[in-house]
């Protein structure tokens, strides 16, 4: 049976090369962020109602990579990112995405910290509140009752201390 992991944090926390270097270990697909994809696009700054369609997106993309995943699917962000982007920057979040965070669940979240060095990006806006929004995403998941790991450490490290959590979690 199919293992859906998610890996969820702040900006710049190395999401996207967790999500790529835990495919390639466990020789399956990764889901791709699709905020990036999506905002990369716009021909405008985005808005509240684009992080609904980034959201919808996003498990768009994730059903298409179930069948094409063997054991495990690796999924660069979820919905909680969707969530706590939505209220920071908005005041509030959009029910679909409240209801289907508890929906689309997942076997296992890896919270990355925040103790990679800050990488600059366009789409990246808040280099001073890593620590503030990380206790965000550990508040929720803790409220949430999910099964998640903090995944720390440098490079080959940070990856080992995933794989750890997941075989760990798996008994693998």
């Amino acid at each position: 049976m199919l293992k859906k992991i998610a890996i969820t944090g702040p900006e710049s926390t190395g999401k996207s090369i967790l999500a790529r270097q835990l495919a390639k270990h466990y020789k399956t697909n990764y889901v791709p962020e699709y905020a990036r994809e999506y905002i990369d696009k716009l021909d405008r700054p985005y808005n509240k109602p684009d992080i609904l369609e980034i959201a919808k997106g996003q498990i768009s993309k994730e059903k298409e990579q179930e069948n094409k995943a063997n054991k495990f699917l690796f999924c660069d962000t979820e919905l909680i990112v969707t969530k706590i982007w939505c209220e920071h920057k908005y005041g509030n979040c959009h029910k679909w995405i409240l209801k289907m965070i508890d929906k689309n669940q997942y076997d296992l979240l890896l919270l990355t910290n925040i103790d990679l060095p800050w990488q600059p990006d366009p789409q990246r806006e808040h280099p001073d509140l890593r620590k503030y929004l990380f206790q965000l995403y550990y508040d929720e998941l803790k409220q949430r009752n999910f099964n998640f790991g903090v995944v720390s450490g440098q490079d080959e490290k940070r990856l080992k201390n995933a794989i750890d959590i997941i075989d760990n979690y798996f008994r693998l």
